[in-house]
């Protein structure tokens, strides 16, 4: 049995925490993008044919959305592996959420120009539903292991690693430090 438990810690340190932690950022960004996303399809923004189109506001919504998600995923998903570089992190971040909302375009698109799904229903079905699933797998993942991950030498999980092996290193010897660090 003591595998088992060990799977189960390894399992709810890995991945369980982060993705509950990530679930909650991810239903505030949600509620974000579908409420600018309807707001300026409905007219409530400004008045230009961009606002008004999808795939335009589709664009808007998910950049609004891209910074409240990385408010919540820097400072309290991910926090212990935030990185010193905050406009590298930023950068990486909107790299991933580009690619999300990529994947959330071609299915908006697919059914509103291909299909022909026209209505505010579709929109929403292909864009929030179908879109938003394939496109929070992908955030996930990479933001868990890229961005975030623990190997970046920047992230506050490194930093921490190499303070501790040079504190060990007034008691141990050197090729054991290097050891550890590594």
């Amino acid at each position: 049995m003591p595998t088992y438990d060990r799977l189960v810690r390894w399992a709810w340190t890995a991945l369980v925490r982060y993705a509950l932690k990530f679930g909650v950022i991810g239903i505030v960004g949600y509620v974000v993008d579908v409420g600018v996303f309807n707001l300026l399809l409905l007219g409530a923004g400004p008045r230009a044919p961009f606002f008004e189109e999808p795939l335009g506001a589709k664009i808007v919504s998910v950049t609004v959305s891209t910074l409240v998600t990385w408010f919540g995923n820097r400072y309290w998903t991910f926090r212990e592996h935030r990185r010193r570089n905050v406009v590298l992190e930023l950068l990486e971040f909107a790299a991933v959420a580009v690619g999300g909302l990529a994947i959330g375009l071609l299915c908006l698109w697919t059914s509103h120009y291909v299909l022909g799904l026209r209505s505010l229903l579709a929109d929403n079905i292909s864009s929030n539903v179908v879109g938003l699933i394939l496109s929070t797998i992908f955030r996930f993942v990479l933001y868990r292991y890229w961005v975030y991950g623990h190997h970046r030498k920047d992230g506050l999980t490194a930093t921490q690693h190499r303070a501790e092996a040079a504190a060990l290193a007034i008691f141990e010897d050197e090729d054991a430090v290097n050891e550890t660090a590594r």
